[in-house]
C-alpha cells in the first residue's frame, strides 16, 4: 500500500522524532511513502523509512527534482507549488497527518474529498467533519489506515 504522509515544514524535535518513526514503522509493514518531498515532516518520515529500507515518492512542488531532500527515493517535480498538494493526496491509498499548517489541511480536505482513510496525529481537528481518525502514536496511526483499507 502507498501511504501519503502530509505534515509542516518546520517541526519541532518531537515531531521530527514522530514522522521518523511513523516512516519506520510504514517501511517494516511494507508500505510506500508518499509526500511532498521537502523539509519537515517530508524529510523526517521518508528518513525513518529510508533506515528500514522502505520506498520513498517525492512529489515537489517545484521544477527540480534535485530539490528533493536527500531520503527522496523517486522525485516527482511538478513546479506546481502548492497546488500538488491534491497530488500527494490522490497518490497514498490513505493518508496520515502529522502536526501541521494551512497546506497540510488543504491535503487532508483533498485526501476526504478522495475518500481516504486519514489518521492524524496531533494534526488539525476540524468541526463537523468525518473522517479524520485522530490517534496518539505512530503504531496506532498505521494500523488506523491498515484496517480501513
Amino acid at each position: 500500500m502507498r501511504v501519503s504522509v502530509i505534515g509542516g515544514g518546520t517541526i519541532t524535535e518531537q515531531e521530527a522524532a514522530t514522522a521518523e518513526q511513523l516512516g519506520r514503522r510504514l517501511a517494516e509493514r511494507g508500505h510506500e511513502v508518499v509526500c511532498g518531498g521537502l523539509g519537515g515532516v517530508m524529510e523526517a518520515v521518508c528518513r525513518g523509512a529510508s533506515e528500514a529500507e522502505g520506498h520513498t515518492i517525492g512529489i515537489l512542488p517545484t521544477e527540480r527534482r534535485a530539490d528533493a531532500n536527500d531520503y527522496v527515493d523517486t522525485a516527482i517535480a511538478t513546479g506546481m507549488g502548492n497546488a500538488r498538494n491534491v497530488l500527494v493526496a490522490m497518490n497514498g491509498d490513505a493518508v496520515i497527518a502529522v502536526d501541521g499548517g494551512t497546506g497540510t489541511l488543504s491535503e487532508l480536505g483533498h485526501a476526504l474529498d478522495f475518500d481516504r482513510p486519514v489518521a492524524g496525529l496531533g494534526t488539525h481537528r476540524i468541526e463537523g467533519v468525518a473522517g479524520i481518525d485522530h490517534v496518539e502514536t505512530p503504531e496506532e496511526a498505521v494500523e488506523s489506515v491498515e484496517r480501513r483499507i
